[in-house]
């Protein structure tokens, strides 16, 4: 079961570069209307743009591997089996011997107070 889990992560992270990638270099729809304005040769300013070419298929085969990988992982996630070990980062951390803190009664009594010093008035009087 880990070994799957591990394997759909490896193929969304991958399948997340990639896709990264193929967005970086398609150059966007913006591009043709400033070049028909007279600084290129592009035919129309609104025309069709013919079929999908090779980069935007690419791009949508890379984003619905990478929805079904997240979609795995999050129903692997959530539906773990009973035999597995429920070890997180969390349980690891805390200490099952430790007891907890006593809860404060009052503002008051969560003030640490400082050790009291001969006071002058005292000394004083006593002359």
């Amino acid at each position: 079961m880990q070994v799957l889990m591990n394997l759909i992560l490896v193929v969304q992270l991958l399948s997340a570069l990639v896709m990264i990638g193929l967005v970086l270099v398609q150059h966007g729809k913006g591009a043709d209307m400033g070049a028909s304005f007279g600084s290129g040769a592009s035919g129309s300013l609104f025309g069709a743009t013919g079929s999908a070419n090779f980069l935007s298929r690419s791009t949508a085969i890379c984003a619905t591997l990478f929805f079904v990988c997240t979609l795995g992982l999050a129903y692997f996630g959530s539906h773990r089996d009973a035999a597995m070990p429920q070890d997180s980062l969390l349980e690891r951390a805390a200490p099952a011997s430790a007891p907890a803190p006593a809860p404060a009664a009052s503002g008051a009594a969560a003030i640490p107070e400082a050790p009291v010093a001969a006071q002058p008035a005292a000394s004083a009087a006593s002359h």
